[in-house]
């Protein structure tokens, strides 16, 4: 080790939101089989902690073209893609952070969570001993600003250990070293001036997809290359390369009591399975469902994202009274059951159906109080056509499998509308 000594070597913007983990499904619930008698249990998602996030998984479509349209998702054309690769230092880019040239895609929740202080650790031991990390991926944004989509972790590690202030996390302490064991317990300022500058002079290679890129392309380039260590979920990603606010108001409304309450705080908020779920409502809702002919599911969630961004005020303020009023109206309907698959049993689906999610609570935001309530007076006769709706084979397929295809989302729109205006305008 004594030849260490020889040779060289976010933006925080946005409010400071507080990792509160949500409670997830319970083993119990997972475990047992749900309503509908399924003796596997339905599907779920699984983070990348291994523990459930409270969401039903979405299967893929095996049904390709079954709405007469074989045509696969266009992909898109190579001479659309600007792709620079420039060699940068550990020390430019903790100039660029500290410059506010780098969104570390601010209240990033996976960002202090996800890599352990003695992975972080591992990470500048290898930096000290000159073993190269993996490439970092930019997305370039207004004013040469650098949006990170794959390295958060590891730029976050780097800075974090030489200047915590970065981050808004507290220094790192070297720990669980396994070579340079004799540095477990120390932080940068205790390292020889020769180590400092190996550190600052390390080079890092940093793929930048430029500015004037379509926003597809770079959503479905990231999606390509998301795949390091601690692969973005897909809400992730559409949060790092879309900034602006739309990033704080999916976020309230996530946290917002009532999506909490009718959802029983049962999806997790860890890696922004919440905030899809609140992204899903506003794209249909500031669409036609019964006019939906997207077929890149991703794609139309991101542009929804970009137009949230470029929405008035008081229109974004409208959608969340809607989406709020919603989310009430469908916890007194369903109670501890909204969103999940139930028959009128004793028990339901333990995950939320992100189908469902989306259909019913768009369905309801666009009744007005008045209908609300007629339905709430008239919550069992609602029941009994929801109960009827479930045991329709075509709607569970459309809920269950490839809901991201349009005729499936127009099928599960066709049948919830009647479902609740029936009853509300009687």
């Amino acid at each position: 080790m004594t030849d260490l000594e020889g040779g060289t070597g976010g933006e925080s913007a946005g409010r400071d939101r507080s990792v509160r983990r949500r409670g997830y499904a319970t083993a119990a619930d997972i475990d047992e089989p749900d309503a509908l008698g399924m003796p596997l249990g339905v599907p779920v998602e699984v983070g990348s902690d291994g523990r459930p996030t409270g969401v039903e998984l979405e299967l893929p479509d095996d049904e390709e073209g079954e709405d007469g349209d074989d045509d696969s998702s266009a992909p898109f054309q190579p001479d659309s893609i600007r792709i620079r690769t420039q060699t940068t230092t550990v020390d430019l880019l903790l100039s660029r952070l500290r410059e506010g040239m780098i969104d570390l895609a601010p209240d990033f929740q996976r960002r202090a969570g996800i890599w352990s202080d003695r992975r972080q650790s591992r990470l500048i031991e290898s930096l000290l001993l000159r073993i190269p990390i993996s490439n970092l991926h930019m997305a370039q944004g207004d004013a040469d600003k650098w949006a990170v989509v794959d390295g958060v972790q590891r730029l976050t590690a780097v800075a974090r250990f030489m200047e915590p202030g970065l981050t808004g996390l507290s220094p790192l302490t070297l720990r669980g070293l396994e070579y340079l064991w004799r540095f477990n317990g120390n932080t940068y300022q205790d390292l020889t001036g020769r180590l400092k500058i190996r550190l600052r002079e390390t080079q890092i290679t940093v793929h930048i997809l430029e500015q004037g890129t379509p926003e597809a392309v770079k959503y479905n380039v990231f999606s390509r290359i998301n795949t390091g260590g601690v692969p973005l979920k897909p809400q992730e990603l559409r949060h790092a390369l879309v900034p602006g606010p739309v990033r704080d108001y999916l976020a309230d409304l996530a946290e917002h009591p009532a999506f909490g309450e009718a959802t029983r705080w049962s999806v997790s908020n860890e890696r922004m399975a919440d905030r899809e779920m609140v992204l899903r409502f506003l794209a249909f809702r500031m669409s036609s469902p019964s006019k939906h002919t997207e077929r890149d599911f991703d794609r139309f969630l991101i542009g929804a994202m970009e137009r949230v961004n470029e929405l008035p005020d008081h229109r974004r303020e409208q959608y969340a009274r809607e989406f709020r009023a919603a989310m009430r109206c469908a916890q007194e309907l369903f109670g501890e059951h909204a969103f999940r698959k139930w028959d009128g049993g004793e028990r339901s689906s333990p995950v939320i159906n992100k189908a469902l999610f989306e259909t019913i609570s768009v369905t309801l935001a666009l009744l007005d109080d008045h209908g609300r309530a007629r339905l709430v007076a008239s919550r069992s006769k609602v029941l009994d056509r929801f109960f009827v709706l479930m045991n329709n084979w075509d709607f569970d397929r459309a809920i269950s499998v490839g809901t991201g295809n349009p005729a499936k989302i127009r099928t599960r729109f066709q049948h919830v509308e009647p479902v609740f205006r029936g009853v509300a305008e009687q």
